[in-house]
């Protein structure tokens, strides 16, 4: 069983910061703030440009009006082979692997480039991976690089690595506030000393939230994050919907542990026989033929490319139980293949994905509410990806806003039943290794 979760940039306990130096952290993490939005901005405009060229100005100029089939075979090939280069020509192995989980730590400055290459190649040509790890990393890296010029201890570094992190990360998910929820979880054994490390990557992320907001939805910014617009008010907890959370719980913790474990054994054998650049090329060309294949039984290709962050909101309005069926089954395969062949992004929305397509066949076969989808299938979906319980309940609730907020009880049940199911994946994974 692979270890999948989430690793944000955890820092050691005996490298805590004193009483003393917390303001000048706070300083420092407001300082890394803007500069960590402004390149994540750009880099978030960058891939959404060259998706549009890709996707939709290209088949165009071709006469088509949707991508033909050897674009659809062809676009995560060439992704692919960008992606080879990056690796292999640039430092940083194009940054960690996405069965490693969201973040990796302290990113280099000169692992920057190598990186931010690697993520266009997948993001951009159509990878069924999320943008979130990338961004990450190249928040880390920008943070460091403006801070290079104090004088830090590495327990210092790594407060600052992460704040330009979660500055980088903030508008992904609605705000700073999912981002320091991330921040806490992912460093909850440090205690009540967590604290002075939590503030500046807090302050950190506001700053970045508003600058994002501030670019509103120039080169298609706003696009980035997942939002679901037009879901009905949700009144009343009913016990049926509570069942239906736990069982969509449990049920997306099973598929997407599945798919992280069949990942894992595209990595450790597909590596070994065919090397990394063979497996690489023929994981994209895998994607693309999934895609085609889903096409082919009546769902749309671009549903089942890319991270699945746009694809949302149309997956929670589909009608046809057969079509969810299609696109869960094409997403899952394209996203397992693409944790383990060597592409780079992160693990959640594709999770995310199918965890609101699991639940969206509730709404078809029991004609429940698509808010109730789009909570439970949120919450459930980033538990089983990341572990992290409290980040996806916060996510949840604020994706289906405050006309909603009576769902948030069946977030949590759909969490919490992922969670343990999750847990007892792991330890049964354990005890078959001893």
């Amino acid at each position: 069983m692979p270890r999948y979760g989430a690793r944000v940039g955890a820092t050691d306990p005996a490298a805590i910061p004193s009483p003393a130096a917390a303001l000048r952290l706070v300083g420092l993490g407001a300082l890394v703030g803007i500069p960590a939005a402004l390149v994540a901005a750009a880099f978030v405009a960058l891939v959404h440009q060259l998706e549009v060229w890709l996707w939709h100005d290209l088949p165009e100029r071709l006469d088509a009006t949707s991508p033909p089939w050897y674009l659809v075979l062809g676009i995560p090939l060439v992704g692919a082979i960008v992606v080879v280069a990056a690796r292999m020509l640039l430092p940083g192995d194009g940054g960690h692997q996405p069965l490693e989980g969201i973040g990796g730590g302290a990113t280099p400055v000169r692992y920057a480039p190598g990186i931010a290459l690697a993520a266009i190649g997948s993001l951009a040509f159509g990878a069924v991976l999320g943008p979130e790890a990338p961004l990450i990393a190249l928040g880390s890296a920008t943070a460091l690089a403006i801070a290079s010029g104090a004088r830090l201890a590495d327990g210092e570094r790594a407060v600052v690595s992460t704040a330009g992190s979660f500055s980088a990360i903030s508008a992904l998910f609605g705000g700073p506030l999912v981002a320091a929820m991330l921040l806490l979880e992912s460093g909850i054994g440090l205690g009540a000393a967590l604290i002075p490390v939590l503030i500046p990557g807090l302050v950190a992320a506001a700053i970045g939230y508003l600058v994002f907001v501030g670019f509103g939805d120039f080169g298609g910014i706003d696009q980035t994050a997942l939002v679901v617009p037009g879901l009905p008010a949700y009144d009343g907890v009913h016990v049926g919907d509570l069942a239906i959370a736990v069982v969509v719980g449990v049920v997306a913790a099973l598929v997407i542990g599945s798919v992280w474990r069949f990942g894992a054994e595209v990595a450790g054998r597909g590596a070994g026989r065919l090397g990394m650049p063979g497996l690489l090329l023929l994981g994209g060309l895998a994607v693309g033929a999934l895609a085609l294949l889903a096409d082919a039984l009546g769902a749309d290709s671009q549903d089942v490319l890319f991270s699945g962050q746009q694809s949302v909101p149309s997956l929670v309005q589909e009608d046809s139980a057969r079509i969810v069926l299609v696109l869960v089954a094409a997403k899952a395969l394209a996203y397992g293949v693409c944790l383990g062949c060597g592409f780079r992004g992160g693990p959640v929305f594709p999770a995310i994905f199918l965890g609101v397509g699991l639940a969206t066949l509730c709404v078809v076969f029991f004609d429940v509410s698509p808010t109730l989808a789009v909570a439970v299938g949120t919450a459930a979906g980033t538990v089983a990806a990341t572990g992290l319980l409290f980040s996806a309940v916060l996510f949840a609730s604020l994706l289906v806003g405050t006309a909603a907020t009576e769902v948030v009880p069946a977030a949590v049940v759909a969490a919490v039943a992922a969670w343990l199911t999750r847990s007892a994946i792991s330890r049964a994974a354990e005890r078959r290794v001893v």
